[in-house]
C-alpha cells in the first residue's frame, strides 16, 4: 500500500539515531519500550543508558536488589513500571534462562507485559508480522483516516490494531512499526503539526477536513485530586535524619520519604506547626519547628496534584530509628524529596 511504502521511506531518511535501533536483543528492546511509556526520549535515554550499563543483561537486572533498580529510575516516575520491570527480569532469568520468548503470545505470558510492550519485542526483535499501537500510532491513524473514535473507549484499541495490521506490509513489521511511531513522534505531533511539509498532506483525511486539530478524539481525563504533603525532615543532636518507606499501595510504592503529615485540606502553618507537636514520630522531645518552605512546592503527577511542604524538626538526643546523611542519599527517593535534598545540602 502507498501508505505503508511512503511511511517506510520517510523512516529511513528521518529517523532518529537511537541505541535500541541497533540490535535485536529482546532484552534491550524490552528496556528500552517500557522506560519509554509515557516518557519522552530525551528524558528517557539517559535512564536507559545508566540501566543498560547497570545491567548488561536480563541476569544482571534479575540479581539486582530492588532498592538499586528504584535509585536508578528516580525521577522518571511512574515506578511501578521499575518494579514490574525488576519481576518480568526475574521470571525471565529463572523460568526462561535468560531467554525472551520469541513470539507475541508467548511474551504476554510474561509478568508485566502487555499487548503493547510484547507486538514492540515481537515485531522488532523478531520481526513477527504483529501491529504495534501506542498514543502516536492512535494519532497518526486518527487523523489519515479521519477517524473519530473516541481512543479512550474500550473498543477504541481493538479497532485501531485491526487497521494497523491491514496496513503492515508482511515481512516488514519491524521497519512499518518503528516508521509510524516515529512519524507521530517526529511529524504528526500533538499539537501544531507542519502539516505544510507533510509527505502525506496530499492524502490526509484530516487535513483535508480541517479536523487536524480536533483529532485523534479523546475524553477528558479523570479529575485531578489534590493533596497535601507535610514532609517532617527530624535531625538530632549527632546530625541524623529519619526516613520511612512508602509500604501502602499508590504512589511511589516501596521509595522512601521522610515521616509525612497528610491533611485532607490546606492547612494554616499555624495549624500544621500544632499537629506536628501532637504526633508522636519519635520518642525524642521537640526543639524546634521551622518551615523551610513557606510556600508550597507543587508537584503534578497524572491524576493528582501535591501541595508540599517540608519542616525542620529538631529533637533532643539521639532518635533510636535515626539514619546519618551519608547512608540516606543513597535511598531511592520520590524525585520531589530527592531535589529537595540536593538543594539543601545536608
Amino acid at each position: 500500500m502507498k501508505f505503508s511504502n511512503s511511511l517506510i521511506q520517510w523512516y529511513l531518511q528521518n529517523k532518529r539515531d537511537l541505541p535500541w535501533r541497533d540490535t535485536t536483543n529482546p532484552y534491550i528492546i524490552w528496556l528500552s519500550e517500557i522506560m519509554l511509556q509515557q516518557t519522552r526520549v530525551a528524558q528517557g535515554l539517559p535512564y536507559f543508558l545508566r540501566f543498560t550499563d547497570a545491567f548488561p543483561t536480563v541476569f544482571d537486572l534479575a540479581n539486582a536488589q530492588e532498592e538499586e533498580v528504584l535509585k536508578l529510575w528516580q525521577g522518571l516516575g511512574y515506578y511501578s513500571r521499575a518494579r514490574n520491570l525488576h519481576k518480568t527480569a526475574k521470571q525471565v532469568a529463572s523460568e526462561f534462562n535468560g531467554e525472551f520468548p520469541k513470539t507475541y503470545e508467548a511474551l504476554l505470558r510474561l509478568k508485566g507485559i502487555g499487548a503493547y510492550t510484547a507486538a514492540a519485542i515481537a515485531s522488532f526483535a523478531y520481526n513477527e508480522n504483529v501491529p504495534v499501537v501506542d498514543g502516536n500510532v492512535f494519532r497518526v491513524l486518527a487523523r489519515y483516516f479521519a477517524l473519530e473514535t473516541d481512543i479512550a473507549a474500550n473498543s477504541a484499541k481493538k479497532e485501531f490494531t485491526e487497521l494497523a495490521a491491514e496496513l503492515l506490509p508482511k515481512g516488514q513489521a519491524n521497519l512499518f512499526n518503528q516508521a509510524i511511531m516515529e512519524f507521530g513522534a517526529l511529524q504528526c505531533v500533538p499539537k501544531n503539526p507542519d502539516c505544510s511539509n507533510c509527505i502525506f498532506n496530499d492524502s490526509c483525511a484530516a487535513l483535508q477536513l480541517k479536523k487536524v486539530g480536533q483529532l485523534p478524539v479523546k475524553s477528558k481525563k479523570l479529575k485531578v485530586r489534590n493533596r497535601f504533603f507535610n514532609y517532617l525532615v527530624f535531625s538530632d543532636e549527632v546530625n541524623n535524619t529519619l526516613l520511612h518507606k512508602r509500604t501502602q499501595k499508590g504512589i511511589w510504592h516501596n521509595l522512601y520519604e521522610f515521616p509525612l503529615l497528610e491533611t485532607d485540606v490546606m492547612e494554616d502553618d499555624h495549624v500544621v506547626f500544632d499537629l506536628i507537636q501532637s504526633q508522636e514520630f519519635v520518642s525524642n522531645d521537640i526543639l524546634q519547628i521551622q518551615l523551610y518552605n513557606p510556600e508550597f512546592i507543587i508537584h503534578k503527577l497524572s491524576h493528582q496534584q501535591l501541595h508540599i511542604k517540608f519542616w525542620n524538626v529538631k529533637v533532643s538526643g539521639e532518635m533510636k530509628e535515626g539514619i546519618d546523611w551519608e547512608s540516606a542519599q543513597k535511598m531511592p527517593f520520590p524525585i520531589v524529596v530527592f531535589n529537595f535534598i540536593e538543594k539543601v545540602s545536608f
